[in-house]
């Protein structure tokens, strides 16, 4: 694999672990939204990611993202009769984020991105060790 791949593959990693932290940042800044309509309400969000294979190399080329799906668990009604969002039977819609989860998930997503960083510096410091050694 020549060296400068090396580039490309942390590169596709740190925007997949952009894309993650982002979609996590959506995730915490609506969780506590409010709806009255079950259609309307926020649903968590997840990044779908894929490799990306080279058939004309050694098959390794980086990660790609697919999309962002909506996650498929039950939203949370929570009893409020004196909100002003309140259906007629007194509840009011909440989103299925779980705060956990999306602190587990950016605190991954930030180590992940932190590690391609460090990938990158490496190979930059092993290239000009190479060139180096022409002098």
């Amino acid at each position: 694999m020549p060296l400068f791949r090396i580039f490309d593959i942390s590169g596709s990693a740190l925007h997949a672990q952009s894309v993650r932290m982002n979609t996590t940042a959506s995730n915490m800044a609506n969780m506590d939204s409010i709806s009255s309509s079950i259609s309307q309400t926020y649903r968590a969000r997840q990044p779908v990611f894929a490799a990306q294979l080279d058939e004309a190399e050694d098959g390794i080329a980086g990660v790609s993202v697919l999309g962002i799906v909506e996650s498929d668990k039950p939203l949370q009604q929570e009893y409020r009769p004196d909100h002003p969002l309140a259906d007629a039977n007194g509840y009011v819609n909440l989103p299925n984020v779980n705060p956990v989860e999306e602190m587990a998930n950016m605190i991954s997503a930030s180590r992940a991105y932190q590690a391609n960083v460090e990938v990158l510096n490496t190979s930059k410091q092993m290239m000009m060790r190479t060139l180096a050694l022409g002098e």
